[in-house]
């Protein structure tokens, strides 16, 4: 029978169950994933912000793409590393801080209905302090409860079906007028930009909406808690990943920009070692022929 603990303050989180082989590879593809993640969305952000040719709405989104996944994913993979280095045991969080990271978790698809999904939920009391899944969210919270939860349950399936039909509604619409434009346009460049934009698009929404089924329906069988974990951060790793390369590089202005920084940059080094070991050649050579102390010329006297 499960031992209750009314209104604890301290919970423990379940985390991913993994074996000691496992543990290390595990930490070290999260870590890669999570540093890949800042590197490429910090570095389109950082372009975008810098390059005023790219400070048009379309970039915008890409910048505010990049920076909601900076702030999901910061708020998640840091603390899931941490609790991967230490016995299932110690891996306690305050109720607070769960609150306040499922309600984070929420808030980057949605806000006034986050407050009153989140608002139903913390009236419960809790007589259990295990959070079954990596991180707090949502469904995490009321789960502590032993109270009857049949209205956050309706609440946040109706808030559910509502946003993702909205959302598809909304693609279906816009994909719409796309192909309409795009069958009436007689620029071929422009339709191939179009159909490249919105495949890329397609494709990333996608992923995130199937992750994010998969998440919702996982919650609702308790046998299956090991895959709902592996979608929970599915659903915030891949996206982050893959939004940067694929919204980023495909952009053929911020593809040519990042090109142009990154190559420039290697060139203007090479340039600068290369005037060096001139420089030092020089020296050397003035040195040999009996000027002492040598006196270091003047580098066009040294290229030929």
């Amino acid at each position: 029978m499960e031992n209750y603990t009314y209104n604890s303050l301290t919970l423990q989180i379940e985390g991913l169950r993994v074996t000691k082989t496992s543990k290390y590879p595990v930490f070290v593809f999260l870590l890669f994933a999570y540093v890949f993640i800042l590197i490429t969305n910090v570095g389109i952000v950082i372009l975008i912000w810098t390059e005023r040719s790219l400070h048009q709405p379309m970039y915008l989104l890409f910048c505010s793409l990049s920076i909601n996944d900076v702030m999901g994913n910061s708020l998640l993979v840091p603390r899931l590393l941490a609790d991967l280095l230490v016995p299932p045991s110690e891996r306690l969080i305050h109720y607070y801080e769960c609150v306040m990271q499922a309600f984070t978790t929420h808030m980057f698809s949605t806000n006034a209905h986050t407050v009153l999904m989140i608002g139903l939920t913390v009236r419960l009391n809790r007589c259990r302090t295990l959070i079954t899944n990596p991180y707090c969210d949502n469904a995490s919270l009321f789960k502590l409860s032993c109270e009857s939860v049949i209205i956050n349950n309706v609440y946040g399936l109706t808030f559910t079906v509502v946003l993702l039909s909205s959302s598809i509604g909304s693609i279906i619409i816009t994909y719409s007028k796309i192909t309409a434009a795009c069958l009436t346009s007689k620029s071929k460049s422009l339709n191939s930009k179009a159909l490249k934009t919105c495949s890329t698009h397609l494709c990333l929404y996608l992923i995130m909406l199937v992750s994010g089924l998969i998440l919702i329906t996982l919650h609702r069988f308790p046998q299956y808690t090991e895959y709902r974990k592996i979608s929970a951060i599915l659903f915030n790793v891949v996206p982050g990943s893959l939004n940067p390369v694929i919204y980023g590089l495909q952009s053929q202005e911020i593809h040519k920009l990042y090109f142009i920084f990154t190559f420039g940059t290697c060139a203007a080094h090479l340039i600068v070692v290369s005037i060096s070991y001139s420089s030092a050649s020089c020296v050397y050579i003035s040195y040999r022929v009996g000027n002492f102390p040598p006196e270091v010329p003047d580098e066009s006297s040294c290229i030929s």
